[in-house]
């Protein structure tokens, strides 16, 4: 088994992500000491690790990198690695740190350590490169083996567009050069599945700078796919007792207000929108929760009557930056398949573990089926940003970690991950070509409840407060399509795919009988339509494929002779069948997949 030495003493699996994220925020610092190598007076911003990699942001004054530069700076890592050098720890109080990067002329460091708390603060050094970090870091540098920079971008300081911009450099390490030759296949592979690639191949959806960033325009074989999926959802939710609601898209300031979203993120949210005559405040729904609990407060609610499950495919707006954008996984308007369930405290657990039993029934039929489940808990010392009591939030953290352990769900524990307002289970899908995507989340909340002064009466007659469930087990639309698409590199499932089947004469003499054939797959609720152009057969499928529409139905003088059609399924030849057989093999395929 492969381990990383860590300048903490221990010693660490690779596979640990922990591990990972140690050994790739250490690249950072050995990509910082090449950079202040190769051009002097470079002045550093932050470096950390990301979910693959890491990178630095920095200001290289008069200079400029270019992709033609990557080279060099890899190199250089590579020779500095191989002095086997060590990283080395020091605690200097703040009045000292700030000293140092004054004189070294690094005003991002200086604004740094300005913006923490006095005391002591830690210094790594490796090699001639020192930089304030609280580490822990690799032991040994040479066991960074392969070095790969993979994108130049722009950022600006503390991502204020008012800041000065600066050069960000993205990379990733491994120690092995296997492995990193394993991992530049993987991008390959992940480039032909990009869904953006594939969403503009299959004509699912498109952008407009005239509609606006981030707000995807889905069109009409993408609207089928996104109905499919809603329904798949909405005949599942029924079967388990949820109550379709519908809100709107606005809703006053004080809703969110109330709520606590207002305080949280009003500023990075899209502003109010003020009326001109009554002077009223309304914002685009930055999310649907405050508009289920109105719902649970519109009548009395007896004890009998919990649960109650509110369900909505609401369309919420939250303002992300232009730069962070990114085709459908980072979007300004998307619509949750959301859904509010409001029961006893003795009802929780009982509730919480049917919402996991109904994800687990989404990553099945999708065939995800590699995931972990990560129980997303506060900071273990500071509470300053989450609202309610501590014992609410003891009680919340307590229910999950059973219900999750009750489940078996294979976890970790997350510190400084939940909610602000409550704690939640978040579901870590690895894809075919092993990414992990968040997908799927439920979230226990005893405070919007206290918040929207939530009641029913209990059986002895007294008035008590509600438990909340937050779930999604898509988490929105637009982001899950993404993720199916490239899992599946845009070969849906059958019951999934926009077009199910295309039927094709293989000349216009056959059109009449492509037709007949056509209109009895549609009576028989089967998504077909039929392509007659006058282009040879050939050139139609292979345009069609670009569609990955997974069924073709072939018709030609044989077939319109004895009322069958020519099946072929993802390119494989099925034979002939009769209409009748065929539409039977079809469903009998379809019903497999969703079983």
């Amino acid at each position: 088994m492969l381990t990383i030495a860590v300048t903490d003493g221990t010693i660490r699996p690779w596979e640990d992500d922990e591990a990972k994220h140690i050994f790739w925020h250490s690249s950072a610092h050995l990509m910082a000491e090449a950079l202040e190598a190769l051009y002097p007076g470079v002045k550093f911003g932050v470096g950390p690790a990301v979910e693959t990699g890491f990178y630095y942001d920095v200001d290289l004054g008069e200079n400029q990198i270019t992709e033609s530069d990557l080279k060099k700076i890899e190199d250089k890592m590579i020779e500095l690695a191989r002095t086997k050098e060590t990283f080395e720890r020091t605690e200097v109080s703040k009045a000292d740190a700030l000293k140092y990067f004054k004189e070294k002329g690094d005003p991002y460091k200086v604004e740094l350590i300005q913006d923490l708390e006095d005391g002591t603060i830690t210094f790594y050094k490796n090699g001639c490169f020192t930089d304030l970090c609280r580490g822990p870091h690799v032991k040994h540098v040479d066991d960074i083996k392969a070095v790969k920079l993979t994108a130049i971008a722009g950022a600006y300081w503390k991502g204020d567009q008012n800041r000065q911009q600066l050069t960000r450099i993205y990379g990733v390490t491994f120690p092995k050069k296997s492995m990193l030759d394993e991992y530049l296949v993987m991008l390959e592979e992940a480039k032909k599945r990009d869904h953006r690639k594939l969403g503009k191949e299959m004509e699912l959806f498109t952008f407009s700078q005239r509609v606006g960033l981030g707000l995807p325009l889905w069109l009409p074989r993408g609207a089928v796919m996104r109905n499919v999926l809603e329904n798949f959802l909405r005949k599942k939710q029924t079967e388990m007792g949820y109550l379709p609601v519908v809100t709107p898209h606005i809703g006053s300031k004080d809703l969110y207000v109330t709520s606590g979203h207002y305080a949280k993120y009003g500023k990075d949210s899209f502003q109010p929108i003020h009326t001109p005559q009554e002077g009223e405040e309304y914002m685009l729904k930055p999310m649907n929760c405050p508009h289920h609990c109105e719902i649970f407060r519109s009548s009395p609610r007896s004890y009998r009557d919990l649960p109650l499950r509110f369900a909505e495919f609401g369309t919420v707006y939250r303002y992300e930056q232009s730069g962070e954008l990114h085709g459908l996984t980072r979007v300004r308007g998307f619509t949750q398949d959301d859904a509010h369930l409001f029961c006893r405290p003795d009802q929780l657990k009982e509730e919480f573990c049917k919402v996991i039993d109904l994800i687990l029934y989404v990553f099945k039929t999708l065939k995800m089926t590699e995931f972990s489940a990560q129980i997303s808990l506060r900071h273990q010392t500071d509470h300053s940003k989450y609202i309610g009591s501590e014992e609410n939030w003891e009680k919340a953290e307590s229910a999950i970690i059973e219900a999750a352990a009750s489940k078996n769900l294979p976890t970790v524990v997350e510190y400084d991950e939940a909610a602000f307002y409550g704690p939640k289970l978040d579901f870590m899908v690895k894809d075919a070509i092993g990414r992990k995507w968040q997908l799927g989340t439920i979230q226990v909340d005893y405070n919007l409840p206290e918040r929207f002064q939530l009641e029913y009466i209990d059986a002895d007659g007294s008035k008590q407060r509600p438990v909340m469930i937050h779930r999604a087990p898509f988490g929105s639309i637009e982001r899950f399509t993404a993720v199916v698409l490239e899992h599946t590199a845009g070969h849906l499932p059958i019951w999934l795919s926009p077009d199910q089947v295309k039927v094709l004469p293989v000349s216009e003499k056959y059109a009449d009988y492509a037709e007949k054939v056509c209109e009895l797959l549609k009576n028989s609720e089967i998504r077909a339509s039929i392509d007659a152009r006058n282009e040879t057969l050939g050139k139609r499928i292979r345009e069609i494929s670009l569609l990955r529409v997974p069924v073709l139905v072939i018709v030609g003088e044989k077939e319109a002779a004895e009322g069958t059609v020519s099946v072929r399924m993802n390119g494989t030849d099925q034979g002939s069948k009769t209409v009748d057989e065929f539409i039977a093999f079809f469903r009998s395929i379809v019903a497999e997949e969703l079983s």
